[in-house]
């Protein structure tokens, strides 16, 4: 029996009541109709008591944990510049080589480059030529086959 596979899902999303309501939930059920078991860090680490002291070390903490024991990451790149948060997520998904995605349905560039959309190091974990692939600009694209999503689920992607 193979054990489902797990993807990080850094977001900025769940900072606010309405984002956690509607984009939230709408991507993470898209990515579990993939059957991926997807580590959304909200859910999975914000039930800290605030009051207590330390609280915060905790959180990142619990978050750096997830990234690394996570066979993937799956990052919200929304804004300019993107959520700080999501970025560091995203660089140690990177530094540790997982397997990471790319989701921006957010319309404006932020950039000095022609190729990338955003700052040139988001896309350092993305291979050089097909990186778009990798590139998801809505939810309906999720479950593309084509896409490296689908390809990494399957154990197609190079």
């Amino acid at each position: 029996m193979t054990s489902r596979k797990t993807l990080y899902l850094a977001n900025p999303y769940g900072f606010s009541t309405q984002a956690r309501e509607g984009p939230l939930v709408a991507l993470v059920r898209a990515l579990e109709a993939l059957d991926i078991e997807v580590w959304e860090p909200f859910a999975r680490n914000n039930q800290i008591d605030k009051a207590v002291a330390g609280w915060a070390y905790r959180v990142g903490q619990a978050d750096l944990q997830d990234v690394r024991k996570a066979d993937g990451l799956f990052a919200v790149v929304n804004g300019c510049p993107p959520d700080e948060g999501v970025m560091v997520e995203l660089g140690m998904a990177i530094a540790l080589g997982k397997p990471v995605f790319l989701f921006r349905d957010d319309f404006r560039t932020c950039t000095d480059s022609e190729a990338y959309p955003l700052n040139l190091m988001v896309f350092s974990g993305l291979p050089q030529m097909g990186w778009e692939a990798a590139w998801y600009t809505s939810i309906e694209e999720i479950d593309d086959p084509g896409k490296a999503l689908v390809r990494w689920m399957e154990g197609t992607l190079p």
